[in-house]
């Protein structure tokens, strides 16, 4: 058993393969997933895990180069607002935009989260 850090073990598979440039997502309950994208579902009833609990563990551990999120975003302002509190790097696209992307994405991680527009496609970095 791992003494620390993620604990879910489809999480930890997806990170370790991760290469630069490679893409999850987190998604509220809401977001549809398209057919043939791994969707690890973590949703236990609503608000159950959040979306900003999720993104700050992934954050601890990933090495995360920019982060893409809805435009739409702006509407959600305390998710907004923490979003920007840990991150520099943030994209902006509709949220029709993001929603084509998430095709391309390694994983969705669902989350519990039933607040508008709380999904975001996190852009792996290295560590050199």
């Amino acid at each position: 058993m791992k003494r620390n850090g993620m604990l879910n073990s489809h999480i930890s598979k997806v990170l370790a393969d991760l290469g630069h440039t490679d893409t999850i997502v987190v998604a509220d309950a809401g977001l549809p997933v398209p057919a043939g994208v791994k969707k690890i579902d973590l949703s236990l009833k609503e608000g159950v895990p959040s979306f900003l609990d999720v993104v700050k563990v992934l954050k601890e551990e990933m090495v995360v180069e920019s982060v893409t999120v809805a435009e739409e975003i702006g509407q959600n302002q305390i998710v907004n607002s923490e979003m920007n509190d840990m991150f520099n790097n943030i994209d902006y696209i509709s949220h029709e935009s993001l929603k084509d992307r998430l095709k391309d994405a390694k994983a969705v991680i669902r989350t519990g989260e039933i607040t508008p527009y709380a999904n975001c496609i996190l852009h792996a970095g290295v560590t050199f």
